[in-house]
């Protein structure tokens, strides 16, 4: 009672409409004089900030998520069926879905905790996805046996990439372990070697032969860096992002020939593995060619090969469905791989479920076998027209050339940017194909990612584009392109 008539002495009791507004007004002038009276007090340093942060973090570079972002994606049916099912299991039993996808629905959700997509799985994965992708990579691979054990379930490719590299990264100084990417490279590699403080070791891809891998650039690339660190790995991307070249035989032969001869660990991101679409080119798994390379080669060359639901035929990329085959890998470190793994406790479910229905599509003789067919024919059939389509009109444009589109799903044109435009990008602080990007959004609202976002060799200027929206939308977009391209070199000239 005291304290409450205290209160009301105050003014904080309960007021009535005539008395708020002069309580409220006399609050605020008491306010003010203690403000007067009372000496300022100085905010205290912010415990992190740019200069207190992590290096490493700061040092990261996403050119694909920064100031000009892409975005793209692919529909298919008969994932979205089985998705359906998982998530919501009450439709087991709607006759609107075919039987082959209740199926699938029913063996994911019994290898589940509880029958629910919303339990923790095993962190390596559930165990009956992991054996789907070991039979998915053995039917790929010509008979080529996959072990479910070496299979390791990711929040999509980048996942596992990232986790492999953790584990591979050690040293100091001149030992500090060296990651051997391609230049151009997709943004990932760049970014987790930064964030890593690894040694990013570039090796360039031939662009005046359709961007091929050419092993003596490896051989440079390797012979210089051990002046400075350790090249422990060498990461390849087939088909290429952002370039799109698929690797010969051949040529996967001799890299891993070269891996073998400089003890480097392989990772071979494999996520466009569907797409190719040159009659002349085809995918080849490193995991096949080192098995059929022979038991020299075969038993220890340590390679890790990724896949993923983003890409393909079905683009599913909001799943962060993914995985990663590690062969050769020593048993103790095994040990530390699912360690590691068990730290983020598992991939999403659903994206492990996504993944299942990638690697165990319908067979001929299922009920959902033909639709699945004609979508998935008509997807790829359909990327290799706008693919073709790319590479011829950009060709037409002068000042744009435009290697052949073999694979992935983006071209990766290089532009002469005259050097009046090089000289207003450094006024404003930019690279020049960056100032050209942000030109050609301003202007036409195309967007596209500059090539130095994914590196490239030094004077030369590139950008990347996906090849995914529609036929006529994609010729639109081409136009406005050669357009603006030709109006840029005249006002720069």
């Amino acid at each position: 009672m005291q304290r409450a008539a205290a209160l009301v002495r105050r003014g904080c009791g309960p007021r009535t409409p005539s008395s708020w507004g002069r309580s409220q007004s006399s609050a605020a002038a008491e306010a003010s004089a203690v403000l007067k009276v009372r000496p300022e007090r100085s905010r205290r340093e912010r415990i992190l900030t740019l200069e207190s942060m992590n290096p490493q973090v700061k040092a990261v570079e996403y050119a694909v998520r920064g100031p000009i972002v892409l975005k793209a994606g692919e529909i298919e049916l008969e994932l979205q069926r089985v998705m359906a099912l998982c998530t919501y299991p009450n439709l087991l039993d709607s006759p609107s879905f075919p039987e082959d996808a209740k199926k699938r629905a029913r063996r994911i959700l019994q290898a589940c905790g509880g029958n629910s997509l919303g339990s923790y799985s095993a962190s390596q994965g559930v165990n009956c996805i992991r054996e789907d992708v070991a039979a998915y990579i053995t039917r790929r691979d010509g008979g080529v046996p996959a072990d479910p054990d070496n299979i390791y379930l990711t929040t999509g490719a980048s996942d596992g990439i990232s986790t492999i590299l953790k584990i591979l990264v050690s040293g100091g100084g001149k030992s500090r372990t060296g990651v051997m990417i391609p230049i151009p490279q997709y943004p990932l590699y760049s970014a987790v070697i930064s964030e890593l403080d690894a040694i990013q070791v570039n090796y360039y891809l031939d662009e005046e032969n359709c961007w091929a891998l050419n092993v003596n650039e490896l051989r440079r690339a390797v012979q210089e860096a051990k002046d400075h660190c350790d090249p422990k790995v060498l990461c390849i991307i087939n088909p290429g992002n952002p370039t799109g070249q698929v690797q010969s035989r051949k040529c996967i032969e001799d890299v891993i020939h070269f891996a073998w001869e400089e003890k480097l660990f392989l990772l071979a991101d494999e996520v466009y593995q569907d797409n190719v679409y040159s009659p002349d080119c085809r995918f080849h798994s490193f995991k096949k060619v080192l098995y059929e390379m022979g038991p020299e080669y075969s038993s220890n060359v340590e390679l890790a090969s990724f896949h993923s639901t983003s890409k393909g035929y079905m683009g599913e990329c909001g799943y962060r469905g993914g995985y990663m085959e590690v062969i050769n890998l020593h048993p103790e470190i095994k040990g530390q791989l699912v360690k590691l793994l068990s730290v983020r406790l598992c991939p999403p479910v659903s994206g492990q479920a996504a993944m299942d229905i990638v690697v165990n599509p319908p067979v001929a003789g299922e009920e959902s076998f033909e639709q699945f067919s004609r979508e998935k024919e008509s997807v790829l059939g359909n990327l290799a027209k706008k693919a073709k389509l790319t590479e011829d009109l950009f060709n037409q444009v002068p000042g744009i050339h435009c290697n052949p589109l073999q694979g992935a799903m983006y071209a990766f044109p290089r532009i002469f940017i005259p050097a009046k435009a090089v000289e207003a990008a450094q006024a404003h602080q930019m690279a020049p194909d960056m100032f050209y990007c942000m030109k050609l959004l301003e202007e036409t609202g195309i967007c596209v990612v500059p090539g130095s976002g994914f590196g490239q060799r030094e004077g030369t200027y590139h950008f990347r584009m996906t090849i995914l929206p529609p036929v006529e939308k994609l010729k639109t977009v081409l136009q406005k392109v050669k357009d603006f391209h030709i109006n840029f070199l005249e006002k720069y000239a």
